[in-house]
């Protein structure tokens, strides 16, 4: 599907500017206003762009690292409906926490949003911090993605990069470059940010992102960062989640029929089995494990 004429015409501007000018920041205002036209008519509806709630934007942030939006679209009410805020999160046991994050991957993410919500309540009083270098102490936040809370919770004008903001970047700045590092990009998103509305700038930003990579061949390829993801059949990853689900629905298991149920080796399933307990996720009781 063509661009309309006048979202045509203000890449065409671009395209001049960066042509006349080079990577500056006319090429960059002019791109800004690319992102805010397309944004503007195209931009997608999601839950937790329609509130300004630090917590539901916190949780959202968590959920999508690493995992699919129309997945995280799914699960992000039913959790925000079970844990409405961080005092009770901060509260939940293992099993519930689990049971309601079943699906979303990377199990890991529940227990480091728990730990970040006791943290919130007894720190800081219930009430998020606002900065980059606070939001940053919290477990499992980095840079990236204490910038981004910051931003979408506060229209705070942090700048971060993450894949879609970096697919545009490399898209339009870096047409016929490879090995792209973010210390190339990251002057270039300070460049085009919108200061008075960052939100709705990293909103258009990541929408951008995903038409693009729809539209043509993934300009991430191109970067010095980008890795094929691993296979996920027989990973540990894999592995873990199925104990960890079989875990959730059965309550206690020996460890051989733990390791049977899940399809895995003992050696294999021993070791994956010590690390869920070192991570907080599995206890051991007389020789049954269960979800501590």
């Amino acid at each position: 599907m063509p661009f309309s004429d006048t979202h045509a015409d203000y890449i065409r501007q671009f395209e001049r500017a960066l042509a006349a000018h080079g990577r500056g920041p006319e090429a960059c205002a002019a791109l800004r206003l690319v992102i805010c036209h397309y944004f503007r008519h195209h931009g997608r509806q999601m839950a937790w762009r329609e509130t300004e709630d630090p917590y539901h934007i916190f949780v959202s942030e968590v959920m999508l690292q690493q995992t699919q939006v129309e997945r995280v679209q799914v699960k992000y009410p039913l959790f925000i409906e079970r844990f409405p805020d961080f005092a009770s999160l901060a509260a939940a046991g293992t099993e519930d926490l689990l049971a309601v994050w079943q699906g979303m991957g990377y199990n890991r993410r529940a227990l480091s949003l728990r730990k970040a919500a006791q943290m919130v309540v007894d720190i800081y009083g219930g009430a998020l911090p606002r900065t980059v270098e606070d939001l940053q102490t919290l477990p499992g936040i980095g840079r990236a993605t204490a910038s981004s809370i910051a931003a979408f919770a506060f229209n705070a004008p942090t700048v971060f990069i993450e894949t879609n903001i970096r697919r545009v970047c490399i898209h339009f700045f870096f047409r016929d470059s490879t090995d792209v590092t973010d210390a190339e990009i990251l002057p270039l998103v300070a460049m085009t940010l919108d200061r008075k509305h960052p939100r709705e700038f990293y909103w258009g930003m990541m929408d951008y992102g995903t038409m693009l990579k729809k539209r043509y061949p993934n300009p991430n390829r191109r970067s010095a960062s980008y890795a094929k993801q691993t296979k996920f059949e027989g990973s540990d990853r894999q592995i873990r989640g199925k104990v960890l689900r079989i875990l959730l629905k059965t309550g206690r298991h020996d460890p051989s029929s733990l390791f049977r149920e899940a399809g895995v080796d003992p050696e294999k399933g021993e070791a994956i089995l010590q690390k869920l307990i070192s991570e907080g996720f599995v206890a051991e009781e007389d020789g049954t494990y269960r979800l501590r």
